[in-house]
């Protein structure tokens, strides 16, 4: 019985290098690098325009078979099963949505001594099991474009609230930090920032304290939402009000919940991350990586294409860009996606 049990292990053994051997000649075929955009589920819009983004950048670069894949929902036992058969594959690259930041890191390091380069976007890996960790943005980036978006708004006057989330919520209370640095520069100097409150991200208080900003200062030009949740409250809040037009709506929004409020004027303006953006820069990393002219050393610039660069920073951070503005011009195209 043991015998028979080794002769199959080792028939099994000699099969899995014959796959994995064939599999590195297809994957070099017409010299093509092989790239994986990895999402955390299908049927994701979000990570549908991820791979978008990855499709342009691969096209522009030329030489790049990009492909999407992802489990059937959104566990980290599903994506460690895709990258074991990536390995087995020996695909080029790979940048993972983790679903998990700490449990992919053993299957992504085995990845790497293959000689994969991995990297995270969006939900990071944390150090040692990527390259690098693409971020959509940071704090400084968000919270002085809240101020500009608000500007441009109001024609750089008049008084000015925030509605944030919890006081708690610490990339919140980060984001209004760098609100209040920005609006102390001189172009901003017929604005005034009356007061910061707080829905605690839930719909109803929101609202509430929406209306009582309104309430409280009659003269109030514009709200700014930096949280998803309180920005459709606040919106609302406005409508309801009859205040369209007269009080002001930014913030950070969801394009399919906000596409109404936009298309009728309540909130001119808003912004965040545009999935088709991480995708394509996601790709444009892998690609220097690969091609060996960046080793993602602190400092490095990486080149972007529309995108024009990213620099790596301490752990191994790329910071993308300012939030994506989304306006009548590009809600309906955005809203359908995520």
């Amino acid at each position: 019985m043991k015998k028979t049990l080794l002769v199959v292990l080792i028939i099994a053994m000699a099969m899995g290098t014959v796959f994995a051997q064939g599999t590195k000649e297809d994957a070099s075929v017409k010299g093509e690098k092989q790239i994986v955009i990895l999402g955390k589920s299908m049927g994701n819009g979000f990570f549908d325009a991820c791979f978008k983004g990855s499709e342009e950048a691969a096209k522009e670069l030329g030489g790049i078979k990009t492909t999407y894949m992802a489990p059937p929902q959104a566990t980290a036992e599903g994506q460690i099963e895709i990258i074991e058969t990536l390995i087995a594959q020996r695909v080029s690259g790979i940048a993972i949505s983790a679903n998990d930041a700490d449990a992919l890191i053993p299957v992504a390091k085995k990845a790497m001594a293959a000689g994969i380069k991995v990297i995270s976007f969006d939900s990071g890996i944390n150090a040692g099991g990527r390259i690098v960790d693409l971020l959509p943005s940071n704090a400084e980036l968000i919270g002085r474009q809240q101020i500009q978006l608000a500007a441009e708004l109001t024609g750089y006057t008049g008084e000015i609230a925030v509605l944030s989330a919890s006081a708690q919520a610490t990339n919140q209370n980060l984001w209004i930090e760098w609100m209040k640095k920005e609006i102390t520069d001189a172009k901003y100097s017929k604005m005034k920032l009356v007061e910061v409150v707080y829905g605690d991200d839930a719909p109803d208080k929101s609202y509430r304290e929406a209306v009582s900003l309104m309430k409280k200062y009659p003269k109030l030009q514009a709200i700014i939402c930096p949280t998803t949740v309180g920005l459709l409250a606040t919106a609302q809040a406005v409508k309801d009000a009859g205040k369209v037009g007269v009080v002001e709506v930014t913030g950070l929004g969801l394009p399919s919940e906000m596409k109404g409020y936009i298309l009728d004027d309540t909130c001119r303006q808003m912004a965040l991350w545009n999935p088709i953006d991480l995708g394509y820069t996601s790709t444009y990393i892998l690609n220097a990586l690969i091609d060996g002219t960046t080793k993602a050393a602190v400092g490095d610039v990486i080149p972007a294409g529309r995108m024009k660069s990213v620099t790596v920073v301490d752990n191994g951070l790329i910071y993308m860009s300012t939030p994506y503005v989304f306006n009548k011009g590009n809600i309906e195209q955005y809203a359908a996606i995520f």
